[in-house]
């Protein structure tokens, strides 16, 4: 079977158990600040399993995209190393909210794999959880029972809370777990050892294929473990390794789903993939190694950037970067590939995928500058690693390359310590491991200070769940369902869940709301409301007398207003863009706020002057129509038929929120809120627009009374300046002149300038002093610039032979220093400027500098110590 054959046939043996088959949710998580992505199958059922929201078919089946780079088994530097994990990878999943239990989960997980996949009994192992004495927690019974009924005793493997009882993170929905394992090793290895032997013991050919969880607990903060109110089944079966199983290979990366990837690496690189390559032989093992990371670290690029994640430097969009990064390291070390090569992966990936996460191929042009642009930024800074790791092996002591510098290639530079540790051995040199181990470590305390952030239990006052009134009404009257305490970065505070609230979430790039909530006279005000899955949540510093009674919610309606005009604005100028730039233009990120808004979107080129005048015109035409807003809820599939704009990377229900303004001009999904007709938005004035990253423009704007204000300060500065230039008849020829006339002054600057350097020159030439066969030449200078005191060295050179030049400057209140040497004084003495520069004339002026061993600068702050410089210097000599 083909790996598309095998997804087909999980989906419908469930659809044939009454499961419905549901989309993956993106990659890239929005409303949970506990997650940058969807890790594992449950996490876009979150609320159902928390009881925050009602699920709304009891059965459900899927494939999940899914991004893990930390945790058991999944440190990025590991992936490729072995043939069985990865970064990016599809979850298989089916699930029961409340409905069947574990008796249905084992009986068609069984059925699934011996019957319809055909996988020989024989070959599989299960297992269940022991209990735990110190959890007070009983063996599994109920699964060890369904499992006897069709497993041999011996196949049935108890296991601890370690292997056998899966938990969501630190709180939340838990439970025990059967997993079934899956022994691919030969017959004769079989009859050697028994497979029950390496079950969860890390063999590459005796591994976990699927996990049935069975959610019975809710963990606390405190530790304790509470009965959920009903009880839920969540199984995950990794997709990769399923189809390794049936398609009779030894690796995943054998399988369908990697080898035409590798196929294109080998076309592209014109390297074979060897996969029986070992760690004996070094070489070709790297090789190996190389493409297989290549592979895998492709879809976890390309997949989050469809989504909707951009590489940068923080965040999710930090992890992509080191992603990308790490790929490129082993293609341009180990592929002998020296120009941008993952972008050209792209189209295979998306035509490979296109029926299953169609989201890659209506993107790939996009998806593929996106990455060609990083890739290219990454190589150069990789040829400065390279020179940097020649620097560290010249000056590594005792053979060792310390800790400290191994850990500034993997941060700055971003090399592995396995390609520090082979260059290094090349060199006949070691790697102080445990130094970079400490360093690593420090970096990663640091990180978690920075963002540690300390959440305490809920505190339930009332039953029920929480619901949004807030695009009909402004406040409302409500109770605290539940509240809790929050401490990050030595600060407290607290968030709070109403029965029904007036104040929208940030969502959809619209900034939360805030306003006051009135208990009793006593006011709290919200600074903020965010949402965590689908709770609503309320930010306060400070929890009033009385929590229990009865809440007066208010929004501050001033904001939430120009908020809404920045909204509108935001849908006017998307299809405004589409207009002049044509239909390939797609969001990629939005913020709205009450001052402005703030536009990302696909492009491939700067905005000329006249296309951005013809999209403020759109905009700004569509204003004065006065054009209704209307907002109606619908299927997504009228919706889409409708013409609506989905945006990648978001999950939508199956009833939508549509936005339309003009049904032949703005038709859009959309959760924001909105004026109620164009005209309300006044005027619209486009600010800026500027690239955010490869592919992407952004673009800043204003309207209604922010555009006013904007506007007027604008005219002010224009009467200020007409003021200054004495109120001309024609202000533009006015400034043009007075351009003409600096450009002319400045000619006649330069060429006094030069002349009297000339004469500085000639000075200079007479005071030269001979010191060990070297002609040494060093004063204090009044120039008007540091080029000016560059040009003097480049000019002195060129009338001496031998030759060691300091000069120094006092401009305007702060001292330059150039230091030119002789390129045969470099060769004999071994006199470096940049290093004289750094180690001995920075501390004397404060400051810093460098250049070349013949020429190098600095500048600084403390102008006292300019003769020391000079002497300094000459000392050297």
């Amino acid at each position: 079977m083909t790996s598309a054959e095998i997804r087909q046939l999980f989906m419908e043996f469930f659809r044939n158990k009454g499961h419905e088959i549901v989309p993956s949710a993106p990659i890239v998580v929005k409303n949970d600040p506990t997650l940058l992505f969807t890790n594992a199958g449950m996490n876009q059922f979150k609320d159902y399993f928390l009881g925050n929201k009602k699920a709304p078919f009891p059965r459900v089946a899927d494939t999940q995209k899914c991004l893990r780079v930390s945790g058991k088994h999944n440190d990025l530097e590991e992936v490729g190393v072995d043939t069985y994990h990865h970064t990016m990878f599809e979850m298989l999943g089916n699930w029961s909210f409340g409905d069947y239990f574990k008796k249905e989960a084992i009986a068609w997980s069984w059925e699934l794999l011996t019957e319809v996949y055909k996988i020989p009994k024989d070959r599989l192992y299960v297992t269940y959880f022991e209990g735990d004495a110190a959890e007070n927690l009983p063996k599994d019974e109920e699964a060890f029972t369904e499992w006897a009924k069709r497993v041999a005793a011996e196949r049935i493997l108890p296991g601890n809370k370690k292997d056998n009882f899966w938990e969501m993170g630190d709180t939340g929905p838990c439970g025990p777990c059967s997993e079934i394992h899956v022994d691919c090793r030969s017959d004769e290895e079989r009859k050697q050892q028994s497979g029950a032997e390496l079950v969860n013991k890390d063999h590459p050919q005796v591994i976990e294929i699927w996990n049935n969880v069975f959610m019975q607990f809710n963990r606390k903060k405190d530790g304790k473990l509470e009965p959920l109110p009903a009880k839920h089944v969540d199984t995950g079966m990794g997709f990769e390794r399923l189809v390794r199983v049936l398609q009779g290979k030894q690796s995943n990366y054998d399988s369908d789903v990697f080898t035409g990837t590798i196929a294109a690496i080998e076309n592209i690189t014109k390297k074979k993939y060897d996969p029986l390559a070992t760690p004996a032989t070094i070489a070709d093992w790297h090789q190996a190694v190389a493409f297989r990371v290549l592979a895998d670290h492709i879809r976890a690029i390309s997949f989050t950037i469809a989504d909707a994640q951009l590489p940068s430097n923080t965040g999710a969009g930090y992890v992509i970067r080191r992603i990308l990064r790490r790929a490129v390291r082993y293609y341009y070390s180990y592929l002998d590939y020296k120009q941008p090569l993952l972008h050209q992966l792209v189209p295979v990936l998306s035509e490979q995928f296109k029926t299953v996460f169609p989201e890659l191929f209506q993107q790939q042009d996009f998806v593929a500058k996106v990455v060609k642009e990083e890739e290219e930024a990454f190589l150069r800074t990789l040829e400065k690693g390279l020179k940097k790791i020649d620097e560290i092996i010249a000056s590594a002591k005792n053979k060792t390359i310390n800790g400290s510098a191994a850990f500034e290639l993997y941060d700055t530079y971003g090399f592995p310590v396995d390609l520090t540790r082979l260059i290094a051995r090349e060199n006949n040199l070691d790697v102080d491991e445990e130094g970079f181990k400490a360093e690593m470590q420090q970096q990663k305390d640091r990180s978690r200070a920075a963002t540690a952030l300390n959440a305490e239990d809920w505190v339930v006052l009332n039953d029920g769940g929480t619901s949004f009134v807030g695009y009909d009404n402004t406040r409302s009257e409500t109770k605290v369902q539940k509240y809790r305490k929050v401490t990050a970065k030595g600060k407290t505070s607290f968030q709070l869940v109403l029965g029904k609230t007036p104040f929208y979430a940030e969502s959809g790039g619209q900034v939360g709301d805030t306003g006051m909530l009135m208990f009793e006279g006593e006011e709290v005000a919200v600074v903020d409301t965010k949402k965590e899955n689908d709770l609503i949540i309320h930010f306060v510093e400070k929890l009033p007398v009385n929590i229990t009674g009865i809440v007066d919610a208010r929004i501050n309606t001033t904001r939430r207003e120009r908020t809404a005009v920045h909204h509108s604005a935001t849908h006017l100028l998307h299809a405004a863009l589409r207009k002049v730039l044509s239909t390939h233009v797609a969001q990629k990120g939005s913020l709205v706020n009450d001052e402005y808004l703030r536009f990302d979107f696909s492009h491939f080129a700067k905005m000329t002057a006249d296309e951005i005048a013809k999209v403020e015109a759109i905009v700004n035409e569509k204003i004065r129509a006065n054009i209704p807003v209307v907002i109606k809820e619908m299927s997504k599939e009228e919706a889409l038929q409708l013409g609506a704009m989905a945006l990648f990377g978001e999950k939508y229900g199956d009833v939508v929120r549509v936005v339309i303004i003009d049904p032949a001009y703005s038709v859009e999904l959309c959760g924001g809120t909105h004026v109620g007709a164009t005209g309300e938005l006044g005027l619209f004035k486009l600010k800026h627009e500027s690239a955010v990253a490869a592919g992407v423009r952004r673009i800043e704007a204003i309207c209604g009374l922010a555009a006013e204000q904007y506007i007027n300060e604008q005219l002010t500065q224009l009467h200020q300046v007409k003021e200054e230039l004495k109120n001309p008849a024609d202000l533009l020829k006015a400034v043009q002149n007075m351009g003409a006339e600096n450009s002319e002054l400045k000619k006649k600057l330069e060429h006094l300038e030069s002349r009297i350097l000339v004469d500085i020159r000639n000075e200079l030439l007479k005071k030269g002093e001979i010191i060990n066969g070297i002609t040494f030449v060093g004063e204090i200078v009044e120039v008007s610039s540091a080029d000016a005191l560059k040009k003097l060295c480049f000019d002195l050179k060129n009338n001496l032979n031998d030759h060691a030049i300091v000069l120094c400057a006092n401009i305007g209140g702060k001292p330059f220093v150039a230091v030119g040497i002789a390129d045969a004084v470099v060769a004999a003495k071994g006199l470096d400027a940049g290093k004289i520069i750094k180690e001995h004339i920075a501390p004397l002026i404060k400051g810093g500098g460098g250049g070349q061993k013949t020429l190098a600068t600095a500048g600084g702050q403390d102008a006292g110590n300019m003769q020391q410089v000079i002497a300094k210097v000459k000392s050297l000599l």
